[in-house]
């Protein structure tokens, strides 16, 4: 019984450590994208931050399950006022970006 319990609790932490490394990674693509998406659109990321909102099971577009992880973001447009914005991933690939209105440089 003993040896039954310590293969669960080792199964339970490589799942963890697996989990927390993946979310490394997908952190990581989700700001190069929002990166990218502000250097073509003239506007600044800042605190070069994504902080994770959610994330929930969900099919793609092939009706395979993916993990659908959305991360809110700031960024400004005149170096002047903060807004938000958010990300969604569909598993690896990049889903949509939303960006609160914002004033456009003069």
């Amino acid at each position: 019984m003993e040896f039954l319990t310590n293969i669960i609790l080792l199964s339970l932490i490589a799942f963890v450590l697996q989990y927390w490394w993946q979310s490394g990674e997908y952190k990581g693509r989700a700001l190069k994208l929002a990166a990218q998406y502000c250097q073509r659109n003239d506007l600044q990321l800042l605190d070069q931050s994504m902080v994770i909102k959610g994330y929930w099971p969900r099919r793609n577009e092939r009706a395979v399950w993916v993990i659908r992880r959305t991360y809110d973001f700031e960024f400004t447009s005149t170096g002047q006022q903060r807004y938000r914005g958010k990300l969604t991933l569909m598993g690896y690939q990049f889903d949509k970006i939303e960006l609160e209105a914002y004033q456009l440089p003069e």
